[in-house]
């Protein structure tokens, strides 16, 4: 079954994200999921900061993730993630691709909930925002 990706964004290693093994430490993984998942909000309309101000804060609950290839000092990569919801969890399939082969670097599952007012709950504003109203 092929992923459904709803978007998708390109960046670049740089060195001193790199382990002494000269490949991409396994924690920067999570950075370039995370910067993908704000660049994919950002081009919805949605700021972190005036939702925050309503009371309205993501936060990660969970994530797996699967290390496929390494990516290098200079690799460009593909970052790609769908999203879809069940219950109060948002579930971002997110997949790392290095561009020069297309090879899969990374393949992440993350989940976040919403806090409302500090409580877990509902967010129309997201639900909204990604079509799920």
């Amino acid at each position: 079954m092929e992923a459904k990706y709803v978007f998708e964004t390109e960046m670049e290693v740089r060195d001193y994200e790199c382990d002494i093994q000269g490949i991409v430490n396994n924690a920067n993984y999570l950075h370039y999921t995370e910067h993908t998942r704000h660049l994919y909000l950002q081009s919805l309309g949605i700021s972190f900061a005036r939702l925050h101000e309503k009371g309205i804060d993501p936060v990660v609950a969970r994530m797996n993730l699967q290390y496929k290839t390494p990516l290098r000092s200079d690799d460009v990569f593909v970052s790609k993630l769908g999203i879809r919801k069940e219950g109060l969890r948002y579930i971002f399939n997110q997949d790392i691709f290095r561009k020069a082969d297309n090879r899969l670097c990374l393949r992440a599952t993350v989940e976040l909930v919403c806090l409302i007012n500090g409580r877990l709950g509902n967010s129309e504003d997201y639900d909204r925002a990604f079509g799920f109203l």
